[in-house]
This record gives C-alpha cells, structure tokens and sequence, in this order.
C-alpha cells in the first residue's frame, strides 16, 4: 500500500490548522458564551442586516441545515430572530436583536484578544498573508 505523508496532504493540513485556530477562539468566547461560528453569524448579520437562510449559509460556507442546527441555541437565546418575507412565507431572513448587539459588543473584546494571541505566536503580517489565501482559496473578494 502506497501511504501518502501527512505533509503532503493538504486537507489534512488545513483542518488541523483550522481546529488548532478555532480552538484559541473558542477558548476566549466562551467566556460569554458563544462559539465562534455563531460569532461570525452575529458579526455578519450586525454587518449585512436581514440576510436570508441561504445567503448566510453561502457566507458561512455551510449547508442550509448546518445553518438551521448552528441558529437555533442563538434564537433560543434571543440574539437572533427570523422573519417570513413578504409574499414568501416560506423564505426568512435573519435579524440580530438587540440582545444579540449586545452579546456581539461584550463578545468582540474576547474576539480582539483571540486575534491578537494568534497574531502575536505567528505573526502579524504571515497572519495577513495566510486571511488573504484563504480567501482566495474559498472565492470570498469581500474580505480585501
């Protein structure tokens, strides 16, 4: 059996990468209580009001139901609400509340700190480089 070097496997990499990073993130929110996902939910409908299900889940790069799974515990709470559109009861947008401007506002500080530690252990402008090719790689301009 011919094995492939881990080294050499690029999905390998960037998922440990990326669950090695998330763990950094995860460790700062949840001192309010929230993951990181459901940071970046939080922080793009703050950005992007009224988004609908599948114009967030094609900013989160995830599927509907991962979507609908990832927004219950945050309308639970309250941070998140959703609204049929008008004509089309069956397409929702999606809403941050005040309660979620809130917990975004009590959350960014542990966010800064989270960025700033990884920042600090691999480099301001490698972590610049590595945000702008992972953009690339996944087809997100906005981010430049």
């Amino acid at each position: 059996m011919d094995t492939l070097s881990l080294y050499a496997d690029d999905c390998f990499a960037v998922r440990q990468a990326a669950r090695h990073i998330s763990k950094l993130y995860e460790r700062h929110l949840s001192e309010v209580g929230i993951t990181p996902t459901q940071f970046s939910i939080l922080s793009t409908l703050d950005r992007a009001p009224a988004l609908t299900m599948q114009e967030m889940a094609d900013a989160m790069v995830m599927d509907r139901t991962t979507l609908i799974r990832t927004l219950k515990p945050l309308q639970r709470s309250g941070l998140v609400s959703e609204s049929a559109e008008p004509g089309n009861k069956r397409r929702f947008r999606l809403h941050i509340t005040a309660a979620g401007e809130a917990k975004l506002a009590e959350a960014v500080g542990h966010w800064r700190t989270a960025q700033a530690s990884f920042e600090t252990s691999f480099g301001e402008q490698e972590a610049a480089r590595l945000r702008l090719e992972l953009f690339r790689l996944t087809g997100d301009h906005t981010a430049r």
